[in-house]
């Protein structure tokens, strides 16, 4: 699909089902202090780890084209479900620069003592084509777990990070990992590393907990510089804009535990799809 030239004063789109890709935005501010930040979540749609792969594409596909018709000169899909179900067709869609999530299992195998290594994701991220090929490339040196947990996107979204409900959730999820001695965590979704005080204190501290947020943001820093799309050091600091299909008031309140600073959520300006509003 045809696009009009980028400028590296452009913004940065990045999206997610929900507030989960806030963790990645972060990264993303923390390494390019100077870029406008255009972020969507989708939360209507919430969780996506639930939905089939067709209503996945179709959702990252109007998202991602709302966001470069604001402009956006890279997409970030910080979203490991919507990066294994759709990044290849919205690739083929669009010749900008589209960075997607990889579950950072290949750092926890280089960093494992006991060679095991347990994955928390959703269930479409875990049934991937793109997670089944990581785990070939990893050639067996590893033993890899993988725990589903269905759920624990939920209460990231109703902004549940320390209730008793969420800690029972994950205990279920992590106890299987820690008997069969695994000593590094990874978090396979964007929603996860909301939980990481409650995982980390479940765990303990003798277990590492690893996600890809900031390999993800380095990557966007890397693809830019490519193309000249970096947006010059000199001026104002980046700015953030916000924008849900959910309820603005339901997720602001859940954005103002997640977001260091007071942000507006807009209402997503789009033509719906034909699917469920069911989770």
């Amino acid at each position: 699909m045809p696009q009009a030239a980028s400028s590296p004063t452009d913004p940065i789109g990045v999206f997610d089902s929900g507030v989960g890709g806030l963790s990645v935005l972060h990264e993303i501010r923390r390494a390019l202090p100077h870029e406008d930040l255009l972020y969507v979540a989708d939360s209507r749609y919430a969780p996506y780890g639930e939905r089939s792969r067709e209503e996945i594409v179709a959702r990252a596909t109007l998202v991602t084209e709302r966001l470069i018709a604001h402009g956006a000169k890279a997409i970030v899909v910080a979203c490991n479900t919507a990066t294994g179900a759709a990044v290849c067709e919205l690739r083929a869609r669009h010749t900008l620069p589209i960075i997607a999530m990889e579950p950072a299992v290949k750092p926890a195998a280089a960093h494992t003592r006991t060679g095991v290594v347990g994955v928390l994701a959703t269930s479409q991220t875990l049934a991937s084509h793109s997670f089944v090929q990581l785990l070939g490339r990893l050639g067996g040196e590893v033993e890899v777990l993988v725990q589903p947990c269905p759920g624990l996107v939920e209460q990231v979204e109703h902004g549940e990070l320390r209730s008793d409900r969420t800690r029972t959730l994950l205990a279920a999820y992590l106890g299987p990992l820690l008997a069969r001695r695994a000593d590094t965590i990874v978090l396979g979704c964007t929603h996860y590393p909301h939980l990481r005080p409650l995982i980390q204190d479940l765990v303990g501290p003798a277990v590492t907990v690893l996600d890809s947020g900031a390999a993800v943001a380095r990557q966007v820093h890397r693809r830019l510089a490519e193309q000249a799309l970096l947006r010059p050091p000199a001026g104002r600091p980046g700015g953030e804009r916000f924008w849900t299909s959910g309820d603005p008031a339901r997720v602001a309140a859940v954005v103002a535990e997640l977001w260091p600073t007071a942000v507006i959520i807009e209402p997503l300006p789009m033509a719906q799809t034909a699917l469920s509003d069911t989770g």
